[in-house]
């Protein structure tokens, strides 16, 4: 019993879904098992203030995220406060000291013509008295008006911050001392505040413009107001900006670089004491025991998800019966497991100071089992697959996560093998195939070594080829010597396996030949006639050709009972009844796929037995019955079918009937076989023996005009020779 034998009965307890989603699901144990071991970290048994046994590298590129931020926090500590110069500060305090010695000049004048005014009140010729009050009232008075004034025209308290006894010295100094020392407080302020003065300079600015107006030589008293005036007017002018500190101390953490561990950097060295911060930098990178990282096998699981994501998606689209896109998976799955245990048994040596013998893995094994088995598309997922999978397998965990050298090398080298065999069907093109795996490889090789400047010896370049090429054999090798195990597993009818089965040497095509020599002949013409018009369509020519071979093998149970094996002897249904004749007719197509199920030919060649004839009527003897009995059933004298369920199925069928009518044909001619195979193409089309395949109108005029070409160069004109004997006869001078 085959492998597909065993799978059908578990298929038969479980439905579809459940059966797939099982191989899915045994598929993604065994790939995270024979992959767990390369993405698992390594960890160590190790104390903090202990010696290191051993020199611990950085498996992989971190950021130290504590030593970032602190280096981030003293990069903003070591920025100074912004401050900002206002410059029209300067303007704005000399208009402050120039408003108050306007608005004394102001009150002078107006106490001046208070008394004019109030003469002229009193009436002409009357005397005015020079004192109605004491000079300090009047002062008084002067004072309370300057500082009504100040009050409701400046916008500072100025009255408060001006003593009164300064307001009281510029009240009492006259118009022209006044302005002299406007102008001198007014220029001391403005270069002052033309400098920049922050709030606690302030204090050393007032006591230099003190010193600088009291140099003047002014009188003490007004020397004393313009003294304090000065002091007044200066403030703070470069002033401290919140906004703009934070945003250079945010600019100076942005410019700090992120502090890395970088991957295969020395954490610690053998003999070396573990200290507080080499124990954190262990324990951020999970490399202790107490603290491991499960992140490696997230990723891991991650990654198996998306390849059989892959495999799922690309299978679900197919146009094919649930229980072949379930074949292609278990064949897929089995190939692809055997490619990974192969690398991992090479990564294995690898460890043993095997160094670089990741090349010899045979990339191309896989892709082009796949590819002969299946179809190039699925091979090149394959080689994609195995691919990104060489790179886990392979990587060196110190120095880098993933081989992207060897990914490259695995992915190339079986695009070679997958290119290299596109349209090569026979099995001698799968050892050039591996020879010209070789050679890229070889490419491959040095392509990686020179693209890095490598340095490598001849020695090393030497073995380097070797590998290559071993590579490359290896899988021609490997894939030539599975091949027949998995066809035969798995029933895969593949180019090479039926060209294998179109060998005349095979016992089936032997026992035709020798026991119906006419049924023979029929199938080799009906399979000239199938493969010419299956490759017009763009169906299996050789699946067609081949099939033909084999579709009347249930005819050499009863070799006389077939029109074209009656040679010199009476028809035998000439004395049967046509109930007997058609049973026996019927049965050749359930005979034949009984014979073919026997010798363990491949299921496609066994349904072209089955349906060659669809569920056609049996006309002669159905006719010859009704002569004799009018209520005889049709469905009675049909074939058990199936209908053909496939293009190349359809035009067996099509064939068959075609080239059995023509013979029957004396000298035919090329419109009596067009006619004639129109006839036979519109009696099957209507009787409905296409409806299960998917061959169309358009498919169906095209074959029968193959059939037409094909047919007129077998059936083409013949020169007529002379009778031999009537030559003979001239020859002698006698007559008849």
């Amino acid at each position: 019993m085959d492998f597909l034998a065993y799978i059908s009965k578990i298929r038969s307890f479980l439905s579809y879904k459940v059966f797939t989603s099982l191989i899915y699901f045994i598929l993604a144990l065994l790939l995270f098992g024979i992959l767990y071991h390369n993405m698992k970290p390594e960890t160590y048994d190790m104390e903090l203030f202990s010696v290191a046994d051993k020199t611990i590298r950085s498996p992989k590129t971190i950021e130290d995220e504590l030593k970032t931020k602190e280096e981030r926090e003293n990069a903003a500590e070591a920025v100074d406060n912004a401050y900002v110069f206002k410059k029209e500060m300067a303007q704005n305090r000399v208009s402050l000291i120039a408003s108050i010695f306007d608005f004394v000049k102001e009150t002078n004048l107006e106490s001046i013509r208070l008394p004019e005014k109030n003469e002229k009140e009193q009436g002409k010729g009357e005397k005015v008295e020079e004192k109605k009050g004491d000079a300090a009232s009047a002062l008084e008075n002067r004072l309370k008006l300057l500082k009504t004034k100040l009050t409701a025209n400046v916008t500072e308290d100025v009255t408060n911050s001006i003593s009164d006894q300064i307001l009281i010295s510029l009240l009492q100094a006259d118009a022209l001392q006044l302005q002299n020392l406007k102008d001198i407080v007014v220029h001391q302020v403005e270069a002052a505040m033309n400098e920049k003065i922050r709030e606690d300079m302030t204090e050393v600015a007032k006591m230099a413009i003190a010193d600088k107006i009291k140099a003047t030589g002014l009188p003490k008293d007004l020397a004393d107001a313009a003294s304090e005036l000065g002091q007044y007017a200066i403030v703070a002018n470069e002033l401290y900006d919140e906004s703009l500190t934070e945003e250079r101390r945010k600019q100076a953490m942005e410019d700090v670089e992120p502090i890395k561990i970088l991957q295969g950097q020395i954490i610690v060295q053998e003999g070396h004491l573990i200290d507080r911060e080499t124990y954190r930098q262990l324990e951020m990178l999970g490399l202790l025991k107490s603290n491991p990282t499960l992140k490696p096998l997230v990723g891991l699981g991650i990654f198996i998800v998306l390849v059989i994501g892959t495999l799922y998606i690309y299978l679900s689209r197919l146009t094919l019966p649930e229980e072949k896109k379930q074949s292609h998976l278990l064949l897929l799955s089995l190939i692809f497991i055997l490619s990974l245990i192969i690398m991992k048994i090479i990564g294995l040596m690898e460890k043993a100071n095997l160094n670089e013998i990741a090349y010899i893995f045979p990339a191309a094994l896989a892709p082009m089992l796949v590819k002969i088995m299946i179809n190039e598309r699925f091979a090149l997922i394959m080689t994609i697959i195995l691919a990104a999978c060489g790179s886990i397998v392979f990587h060196d965990g110190i120095t880098s996560t993933i081989d992207v050298e060897i990914a490259v090398y695995i992915l190339f080298s079986g695009l070679a093998g997958v290119l290299f065999l596109s349209g090569r069907n026979e099995r001698s093109h799968i050892l050039t195939a591996g020879l010209f795996v070789s050679g890229i490889n070889i490419l491959l090789i040095f392509f990686l070594s020179l693209i890095g400047s490598g340095q490598f010896t001849a020695t090393e370049y030497f073995y380097y080829g070797l590998y290559s090429v071993v590579s490359g054999l290896l899988s021609a090798i490997f894939t030539i010597g599975l091949l027949p195990f998995f066809e035969a597993g798995f029933g895969i009818l593949s180019t090479m396996r039926l060209i294998e089965l179109s060998n005349p040497n095979h016992p089936l095509l032997k026992k035709l030949l020798t026991e119906t020599p006419g049924t023979y002949h029929h199938s080799v013409m009906v399979a000239n006639l199938a493969e010419s018009a299956c490759e017009a369509i763009g169906a299996n020519g050789l699946l067609a050709r081949v099939g033909c071979y084999y579709h009347d093998v249930g005819k050499t149970k009863r070799p006389p009972f077939f029109i074209e094996n009656q040679i010199n002897i009476q028809n035998p249904h000439d004395r049967l009844p046509p109930e007997t004749s058609k049973d026996i007719i019927i049965a050749h197509t359930a005979d034949g796929a009984a014979e073919l199920r026997r010798h363990k030919l491949p299921k496609e060649i066994v349904d072209i037995a089955e349906q060659h004839h669809g569920t056609s009527l049996l006309k002669y003897f159905y006719f010859k019955a009704k002569k004799a009995n009018e209520g005889i059933s049709e469905h009675d004298y049909r074939y058990p079918g199936p209908k053909p369920q496939t293009k190349e199925n359809a035009v067996i069928s099509l064939a068959d009937s075609v080239e059995a009518a023509v013979r029957s044909m004396a000298n035919p001619t090329p419109e009596e076989i067009r006619s004639l195979v129109h006839a036979i193409a519109q009696d099957k089309l209507l009787d409905g023996q296409f409806n299960e395949c998917d061959l169309t109108l358009k498919e169906i005029e095209l074959v029968k005009e193959t059939f037409c070409e094909t047919l007129n160069g077998i059936f083409h004109s013949r020169i007529e020779y002379p009778d031999f004997k009537q030559q003979k006869v001239i020859r002698d001078g006698t007559t008849n």
